[in-house]
């Protein structure tokens, strides 16, 4: 009886031995170097990187505040082209544009078949990319668990289309999905960057009837005048009673921190209505006091809920769809534009909010 072969299929182009990637290397030193391009097992694929994009976690790993592995390739959002598929992935062809979330689920062990995909394998198990296995600021990245996390670009879009739903419109439209915003409801979000930008219109996909956004930069706040907030401030002792105000002294139902500091938590929390909800996408560095008075000495019904964002390939289907039908435009926050040569240039530009920053294109492939 013959013996079956499982095959490799790998895009045909000039045999290349290594790749460039950003890697860490110790707190506050990273930089290019050379790797071998990796190939892909049982269950995998390679994709060849178009574009790629510097996360505020990227930030907080570079500053030593999120421990990973020295010699790791950094990031987790990109676009490409399959360039490799391992055995057992089927349904996809080399040369494919592909988007690949953030995280990266298994899609069979027990988080995944609750409905809890960034959990993957225990807790934060989803999030792989620059975490736990080698990220995607690279000119190629392994993807694992392929057939759960490959997600085809349709051809009515651009990869910089469809780019920042990896993580950050991810991430941000979960914060209104998990704080369970209903028709009508009233949301305050607290920090403008990227993440609080795509929270403020996710508030907004939701069909919240008022939005305040709250955040130091007045550029943020105009963007966030445009992705759906009807109330713009600027932080400060004033905020709180401000937001009461404006809710008639009886609070919001759904408060958004998406920041990560003791402050804007303490400041969503003391404006949530009681049963109201805090939903928090914020990375936290550092240890986090909850004031018993703003939390009704543990008696006001206020719900707190903290959320990863979720991942899978059905997940960026879903938020490509809403690009490709034009519910959303996430053009106004790609503010910048870098090669990977020039990347720890980016870096400087993106951690130090220089020339008005909100998210930086690295253009990594020919596309």
């Amino acid at each position: 009886m013959p013996t079956l072969a499982l095959e490799r299929h790998t895009e045909h182009l000039p045999v290349v031995a290594a790749m460039k990637a950003n890697v860490f290397r110790a707190t506050g030193v990273f930089g290019l170097e050379e790797k071998p391009i990796p190939h892909a097992g049982f269950g995998e694929a390679v994709i060849r990187v178009n574009y790629t994009t510097i996360c505020g976690t990227d930030i907080h790993i570079i500053k030593g505040e999120y421990p990973v592995a020295p010699g790791l390739t950094i990031g987790h959002e990109c676009t490409g082209v399959i360039h490799e598929i391992g055995p057992g992935v089927t349904g996809y062809h080399i040369g494919q544009r592909v988007i690949v979330g953030a995280i990266t689920p298994c899609g069979q062990c027990e988080p995944c078949l609750e409905g809890h995909l960034s959990q993957c394998g225990g807790a934060l198990g989803g999030w792989r990319f620059g975490n736990t296995i080698d990220g995607v600021q690279a000119e190629y990245v392994l993807v694992p668990h392929a057939q759960a996390n490959l997600a085809p670009i349709p051809d009515a879009v651009s990869d910089k289309d469809v780019l920042l739903l990896t993580d950050i419109a991810s991430t941000g439209f979960s914060a209104a999905e998990s704080g369970h915003i209903r028709l009508g409801d009233t949301v305050a979000v607290f920090a403008q960057g990227p993440i609080g930008l795509c929270a403020t219109l996710g508030a907004k996909l939701m069909g919240a009837s008022q939005i305040i956004a709250v955040d130091p930069d007045p550029f943020r706040l105009s963007i966030s005048s445009r992705f759906g907030a009807t109330s713009v401030m600027i932080p400060g002792s004033h905020v709180v009673p401000e937001i009461r105000e404006l809710t008639d002294g009886r609070g919001v139902d759904v408060a958004i921190e998406a920041l990560g500091t003791q402050e804007t938590f303490e400041n969503a929390l003391r404006v949530v209505k009681p049963g109201g909800t805090l939903s928090s996408v914020g990375v936290y560095s550092g240890h986090l006091k909850v004031p018993i008075d703003a939390f009704g000495a543990g008696l006001s019904d206020v719900n707190i809920i903290t959320t990863l964002c979720p991942g899978g390939k059905e997940r960026m289907r879903r938020l490509m769809r809403l690009v490709e039908t034009k519910r959303i435009d996430l053009a106004p926050l790609l503010t910048h534009t870098f090669s990977l040569d020039h990347i720890a240039e980016a870096y400087r530009l993106f951690a130090n909010r220089d020339d008005k920053v909100l998210k930086i294109l690295i253009k990594v492939g020919t596309n």
